[in-house]
């Protein structure tokens, strides 16, 4: 096959895109997500005149973990773009987002044409409860791309002229979004990888919450559904399984109707033409979730949004979570801040939600439930709203109500926001929060995941990600299922990495849950796993190991006198 010549250069070019990884309200890209900014810019990059083998994608991690190696790489490159930004940095279990100094040193380390772009452009943070700072950390030389990181590429190579900072058009990511695909086999998860599929940006309220960036990309631009499928099918055909419906504000407004309301009257009939489309064009998936809903949509709109739930369960993997912005029960923080909805519209929310997917799947988790986000560090914020956020979540609890996590985070303060017109730059009650914090873990997270997950539960493939040692050299292996918001499960013992497991769970954290394989191996598996089988204790283990081997279970029955309370728990090979 002929090479072709980039359109505007003597020589071939070549181009690396370096993921420092994205964590936004409506966009998620820490592994094992990949998030749609490095797959519209390496498509972009390729409708400019770049071949596929001639661009390479890195996560930050991969820098990390082989130093030299890609240096070289990054030096002979003609093209260097880093990607990046935390508008709501969270808590990872692995994939640590890039830092300032890592950027600093990695364009002062590359060659060639140098662009930073993503969410950064906003400001730089990595944790809430701050002012997001400028970027003047940056070496001489480097390119922000003020919008799209992917337009503002596609601009400096396919065009002479000095690009111009704009949004691109849907038109155009329906084009990059298949074109750049191939970029997921370079991801170093892959094929263990999630991908976030957009369906619109930008925000259909008339008043905007006094925090959020999604305001900045305007009214909510809607991509079609042939294209998102097409974008779908061209992923499947890279060998993607694991999907996301994860980039936009609330999924139940996709191509809704302004009829002046509150929120944009759902379109059920788009959401099913969604599903059913990315259903086929991805037949055997193993993954399919979703991410933002507002409340006050389907509060508003409860007809309409039973519709779509009854869609989403037809279509998708169960262990799906609504990530709902509650943000505040306060009424004056709710007044002061242009919030969403009301404590009352959040409850009808849940309500509805947990009548249609609490039903638990096959995968072990219940189909789908709300997730609530709370936001502080607002404007008008006292104690007095610590004190009506819990008692708003008591009352889900009490209720009978199932929430599969709560959120809870401290606003970054952007520039050009109504929070950082407020003059509040940092947050003021860091005590309190973190005693609020405390407490809502105990009151609420514990007894809702107990709730949510009951012992004895066994939930299926969950992925082995990392082993930890801790100071008593205790091991604990830790794993999530695939999906959106997944749970935390520690095994309490060493498992082989990167491989899909069974788990019984046998215990609740907070956040998190114990458990061990399932099957368990009762001739072969470690003591730590043994006394976590339900009814035993440290000394059952004990002598239910010095009676090994067992060859079926009448023989385990027979000579332990515990064997019948935990033989359907245990297999003998």
């Amino acid at each position: 096959m002929t090479r072709k010549h980039h359109p505007f250069q003597e020589t071939i070019m070549k181009a690396i895109i370096l993921d420092g990884y994205v964590d936004e309200p409506a966009c998620f890209g820490v592994p094992p997500y990949l998030s749609p900014y490095p797959r519209y810019t390496a498509g972009a990059l390729i409708d400019s005149g770049f071949e596929e083998e001639d661009i390479s994608y890195f996560t930050i991690d991969t820098v990390r973990a082989f130093g030299k190696t890609p240096a070289e790489q990054f030096k002979a490159a003609d093209v260097f773009i880093i990607i990046s930004g935390m508008t709501v940095p969270g808590k990872y279990l692995r994939g640590a987002p890039i830092t300032a100094e890592e950027i600093r040193a990695l364009f002062r380390l590359a060659g060639g044409i140098k662009i930073l772009g993503g969410p950064i452009r906003l400001g730089y943070s990595n944790e809430g409860g701050t002012a997001a700072a400028n970027l003047s950390f940056l070496p001489e030389g480097v390119r922000v791309a003020q919008k799209d990181i992917e337009s503002f590429v596609y601009d400096s190579f396919a065009k002479k002229s000095i690009p111009a900072h704009r949004y691109r058009t849907t038109e155009e990511i329906a084009a990059w979004s298949k074109k750049g695909a191939f970029i997921s086999k370079q991801h170093p998860d892959f094929p263990n990888l999630i991908c976030e599929l957009e369906t619109y940006r930008g925000c259909g309220r008339k008043k905007h919450c006094s925090f959020c960036t999604e305001a900045f990309y305007g009214k909510p631009d809607f991509r079609d559904e042939e294209d998102i499928i097409a974008e779908t099918e061209a992923l499947y055909k890279n060998g993607v399984r694991h999907f996301r419906i994860g980039r936009q504000p609330d999924l139940f407004a996709y191509k809704g109707i302004d009829n002046g309301g509150a929120a944009l009257k759902p379109n059920p009939a788009a959401i099913e033409k969604l599903y059913s489309g990315i259903r086929r064009a991805a037949p055997d998936l193993k993954t399919l979730h979703m991410d933002n809903g507002n409340p006050i949509t389907i509060a508003e709109y409860p007809e309409e949004s039973r519709e779509i739930l009854k869609t989403i369960v037809k279509y998708h993997t169960p262990g799906d979570v609504i990530a709902m912005g509650a943000e505040s029960a306060d009424p004056t923080v709710i007044d002061q801040n242009g919030l969403k909805a009301t404590p009352e519209q959040i409850l009808e929310a849940v309500r509805l939600v947990n009548e249609i997917g609490a039903v638990r799947g096959i995968n072990g988790m219940p189909e789908i439930l709300p997730g609530i986000n709370f936001v502080y560090g607002l404007i008008g914020e006292t104690k007095k709203t610590y004190q009506l956020n819990h008692a708003f979540l008591k009352q889900i609890y009490d209720e009978g109500f199932m929430v599969r996590r709560i959120n809870l985070r401290q606003a970054i303060v952007f520039p050009k926001t109504p929070l950082a017109d407020s003059k509040i730059s940092d947050f003021k009650n860091e005590k309190l929060f973190r005693a609020h914090k405390e407490e809502i873990r105990k009151t609420i997270d514990l007894p809702m995941l107990r709730r949510a997950v009951p012992i004895g539960t066994v939930l299926k493939n969950v992925f082995m990600e990392i082993t930890e040692t801790s100071e008593k050299s205790k091991v604990m292996t830790f794993g999530r299922q695939f999906g959106t918001y997944p749970l935390l499960v520690a095994v309490p013992s060493h498992l082989e990495l990167n491989r899909f497991c069974d788990i019984l769970v046998t215990n609740h954290g907070f956040r998190s849950v114990t458990g061990i394989p399932f099957p368990t191996n009762v001739n072969t598996a470690p003591q730590a796993i043994l006394k976590e089988l339900p009814g035993l204790n440290k000394s059952m283990a004990e002598e239910l190991i010095l009676k090994r081997p067992y060859k079926n279970e009448e023989e385990l029955v027979t000579r332990f006198k515990h064997g019948k309370l935990i033989s359907k728990f245990v297999c003998f090979e």
